[in-house]
């Protein structure tokens, strides 16, 4: 009988620090949405929390090539130990700017955050199929997909909630630290996984490594197919997530604990969408939820907007739950987050298994700039639409029909990606 996935000792020490480091980076980047948004204007705030996603995703168009050649190039769970060891240290800083503060220092922090989950990111999902393949790596996907995004939920929550508490700007930080040292002890039991290209040397040229990775990534057409469906996904997730704080202060005029529990609904939602995907998708069929899942995104965050719209103010979740259009946006959003989840994983799978085993830490890193890009482009393109006055609604309405076509895009191209 095979052992369960979630006690393999090739896998729970590797979900667990994954699961908290998004635990951490979600803490930290809640508690400065909070900051930011209640200290400054209504405009500053909300133009600063479109941007924010963004920021912690710039460093992935820059040194993603070279964070997939490194991992190829070494063992991966020494390196994972070190990438570790430099989330304590940014947690460290990140306590001088609570303190003090200091909204410039903690997006410096934030910068530092996605510098050190672009080099994360090769070595985890390029371990992976070190360990496992086939429907063990479809699960194992799964999983760390459903943990990343239940480390988003409590990081959300618990960022919220100490960040309200007496002497909150002291305690956010501190568990910071805490969860860092708890990541690191995780880490340590990592069972090694020896590179595969051990002669390969890390260039640092950024742009021509840059260049030189996508060039290889569109040379390969199911990595490619893969790669742009994936930072869809992402670039969709952010636009969305920029929008509940917005939503929350501009139209429903609510409190912070109401966006803590629509970032808590989103991220169960692609959690359990994630578990969904791992539980239901076999090799031989593995894009076969893909577009109605890609329908489904598109029908309920429509449905979020036009609720958001027509349900009125909610000033606390109280007053959210106590009417009808309340439910309906929340189950809108817990149903997009669902259909997200199910339509990310099997893209995933599909880059790792197509990639060939010498270059998969970099098709990795290249997957990593086209999403950055991506999610940078849709930041920037909401924070204009803020900017010049567009309500999240509005956004939300256009960001439904882009993906229409980007499903239906899917549908046409996924057969000749297996």
């Amino acid at each position: 009988m095979t052992e369960p996935l979630a006690w393999d000792r090739k896998f729970w020490p590797l979900f667990t620090t994954q699961f908290l480091g998004a635990l951490n980076d979600n803490l930290f980047k809640n508690a400065l949405v909070l900051l930011a948004l209640f200290r400054l204007s209504e405009h500053a705030g909300a133009v600063l929390v479109a941007l924010s996603g963004g920021l912690f995703l710039l460093p992935y168009a820059l040194v993603s090539a070279t964070a997939g050649e490194l991992a190829d190039a070494h063992e991966k769970s020494r390196a994972i130990i070190w990438v570790k060891f430099w989330e304590l240290g940014l947690m460290c800083i990140a306590l001088a700017g609570f303190l003090s503060g200091s909204i410039a220092l903690l997006l410096a922090v934030l910068l530092g955050l996605g510098l050190q989950a672009a080099f994360f990111s090769p070595l985890k999902y390029g371990i992976l199929p070190d360990f496992f393949a086939h429907e063990r790596l479809i699960e194992a996907n799964g999983l760390v997909e459903a943990g990343t995004f239940a480390g988003i939920i409590l990081g959300t929550l618990a960022g919220g909630v100490l960040f309200a508490l007496p002497h909150g700007a002291l305690l956010v930080p501190l568990a910071g630290i805490g969860v860092s040292l708890a990541g690191i002890a995780a880490a340590l039991v990592i069972p090694k996984a020896p590179a595969v290209a051990p002669g390969l040397r890390a260039g640092w040229n950024f742009l021509t490594g840059t260049r030189a990775l996508l060039r290889q990534a569109r040379g390969n057409k199911p990595v490619w197919f893969a790669c742009l469906a994936i930072s869809w996904f992402w670039a969709l997730g952010a636009t969305v997530l920029a929008a509940f704080p917005t939503l929350a202060r501009n139209v429903l005029h609510a409190d912070a604990g109401v966006v803590t529990l629509l970032l808590g609904i989103f991220a169960a939602g692609v959690g359990l969408g994630s578990l969904a995907a791992a539980r239901t998708v076999r090799d031989a069929s593995l894009l076969r939820l893909t577009v109605p899942a890609g329908l489904g995104i598109s029908l309920f965050t429509a449905g979020l907007a036009w609720a958001a719209l027509h349900m009125g103010t909610a000033p606390d979740i109280s007053h959210l739950l106590r009417h009808w259009q309340g439910w309906r946006f929340c189950l809108d959003l817990g149903l997009l987050a669902i259909c997200g989840g199910m339509f990310s994983v099997p893209f995933y799978v599909l880059l790792q298994e197509k990639s060939p085993v010498t270059h998969r830490a970099r098709m990795v890193g290249a997957n990593n700039v086209v999403n950055a890009v991506a999610t940078v482009a849709a930041g920037g393109l909401a924070a204009l639409g803020y900017g010049l006055g567009m309500g999240a609604p509005a956004l939300l309405f256009i960001t439904a029909g882009l993906n229409l076509a980007v499903t239906l895009w899917v549908w046409r191209g996924r057969s000749a990606a297996l």
